[in-house]
């Protein structure tokens, strides 16, 4: 008798499985390329199970339905998201800020564009809002954490989310463009403007209004 968790190889047209693991997190993992290639629409039993190699019926016994596996996707694409994420890194100077941006991007185009597609469908479904909440609100949390231990001062909720937003925004014409030492370029130029906010904190001025 076979395991039913056994990915299946080149049963009929179905592809072989390239090393994406087994079980339900290979499941998830499949999940989440399929909606970056095709977005959140896409995303089907069928669709999971072609790419991750398996049967229609193993990925239905695991989610039971397609909002089941739409809410697991993007839940594990959330704690995959804050896994692998270049902020919170500990760094205490400016040179330090959001280093590994590009390497992440360049490591997991699947995962950030996950989000991109969630983005644009949390206008299409309101159910989405919470979970994509949750996780921008830990985003921008960890932004304002990073920024005021770089600066040595609280940092405001429009200096920490003008930062987010630059590094959000390199992400994604990264992940459109390629172009990965425009990334670094811009990182540095960033880092540059963070440090005359060190140099003026320390003569003093204010950080934010």
């Amino acid at each position: 008798m076979t395991d039913p968790a056994e990915p299946v190889a080149a049963r009929g047209t179905r592809k072989p499985v390239t090393n994406y693991g087994s079980g339900r997190t290979a499941l998830l993992d499949a999940a989440v390329r399929v909606v970056a290639r095709g977005g959140l629409r896409g995303l089907t039993y069928r669709a999971v199970a072609e790419e991750a190699g398996v049967t229609h019926g193993l990925v239905v016994h695991h989610f039971g339905s397609r909002d089941a596996l739409i809410e697991e996707a993007v839940d594990h694409a959330f704690r995959s998201s804050l896994d692998v994420s270049a902020l919170d890194t500990g760094a205490e100077r400016t040179e330090d800020f959001a280093v590994g941006l590009g390497n992440m991007v360049a490591a997991g185009p699947d995962l950030q564009a996950f989000q991109y597609e969630l983005l644009l469908e949390s206008r299409r479904r309101p159910e989405l809002m919470p979970h994509l909440r949750a996780l921008y609100d830990e985003y921008f949390e960890t932004a304002r954490r990073d920024l005021s231990r770089i600066l040595s001062r609280p940092v405001d909720r429009g200096l920490s989310r003008l930062v987010f937003a630059a590094l959000e925004g390199l992400v994604l014409h990264q992940l459109v463009f390629g172009e990965q030492e425009v990334t670094e370029e811009a990182l540095w130029e960033l880092r540059g403007l963070l440090e005359r906010l060190v140099v003026e904190g320390e003569g003093g001025g204010s950080v934010g209004g």
